[in-house]
């Protein structure tokens, strides 16, 4: 098996510019004591990152909006009340794979 030296450096250069813009901020911020205001804003972010991720796939379908007939905001409003009821996530995990796999099924989407 022959190595490509132009595909060797495209994934050199792919895991440097994956690497830098992770690796650089927790080096300095982890230095630089923060204020309380900022942790406090800090402990959000994943939160938020997590919201935006989710309310996407469970919303827009083929670039539209779908609030009607939508299994996926189904399953995704089912598992949010096993989240609240249980705060566990190994049971969220499980209750939001069965619920999409039973509507799918049931309403075959």
């Amino acid at each position: 098996m022959e190595v490509r030296w132009d595909i060797l450096l495209i994934i050199i250069g792919a895991s440097l510019v994956t690497f830098i813009p992770r690796v650089v901020p927790l080096m300095v911020l982890s230095r630089i004591p923060l204020p309380d205001w900022a942790l406090q804003w800090l402990k959000h972010v994943p939160i938020a990152v997590m919201a935006a991720l989710v309310g996407q796939e469970l919303f827009v379908s083929d670039s539209k909006l779908v609030l009607w007939k939508n299994v996926d905001l189904a399953a995704g409003l089912l598992t949010f009340i096993v989240a609240i009821k249980t705060r566990s996530l190994l049971w969220t995990v499980i209750a939001g794979t069965a619920c999409a796999m039973v509507l799918r099924m049931v309403f075959h989407s």
